[in-house]
């Protein structure tokens, strides 16, 4: 069903990074429950078959073949102790050419969150996508108000850029978000986002 190039796995000190496959989806359910109110308020709204095998498997697909074709590295996160399934992360929206340049998504687990699991797993998908995807810069973005995710691309080395007006929709509506961008070669120096 899916290309060879499709095994991806990236290791840190705790977790496992790898693109999801059909036998996730259990776990990824029973997480996305477990974290439904947690999640909710910065995520686009879930459809009516989010947690169903035909929607999985359909993100399954999308994964493998974006990655195949170079346009996306989709990645779960698993830990290592346990095999647990954390969170994902994923470098999306691959641009070739003059842009060389690539935005990263992420989420956890509520259980999970504020442990230092997504830093871990930000820094290895940040230095493969400089080393192995070759791309130089990495883009980031979340709503203004989520001060952990902030406070996480802050500490990953990526610098405030300024707000994207009506950016996502959220939770159904239309929403303004902070631009953040980690670049391979960064000779800025510190910049603050403000108030």
């Amino acid at each position: 069903m899916f290309l060879r190039r499709s095994r991806l796995s990236l290791e840190t000190e705790r977790l496992v990074l790898r693109l999801p496959d059909m036998r996730d989806h259990m776990d990824w359910v029973e997480l996305r429950r477990a974290s439904e109110r947690f999640l909710k308020p910065w995520e686009p709204t879930w459809a009516p078959d989010h947690f169903s095998r035909a929607a999985f498997r359909n993100r399954v697909y999308w994964a493998h073949r974006s990655f195949d074709q170079d346009r996306s590295v989709p990645l779960f996160l698993f830990r290592k102790a346990d095999g647990r399934l954390l969170g994902a992360i994923t470098l999306d929206n691959i641009r070739r050419g003059p842009a060389q340049a690539g935005s990263v998504g992420y989420w956890v687990g509520a259980e999970m969150a504020r442990k230092g699991y997504m830093r871990e797993a930000l820094a290895a998908v940040v230095h493969h996508a400089f080393t192995t995807v070759d791309i130089s810069r990495v883009e980031a973005a979340c709503l203004p108000e989520n001060q952990p995710s902030r406070g996480l691309l802050e500490v990953s080395g990526f610098k405030y850029e300024g707000v994207a007006q009506s950016y996502l929709q959220i939770a159904g509506r239309w929403r303004s978000h902070v631009l953040y961008a980690n670049l391979r070669r960064d000779r800025r120096g510190r910049t603050d986002a403000g108030q």
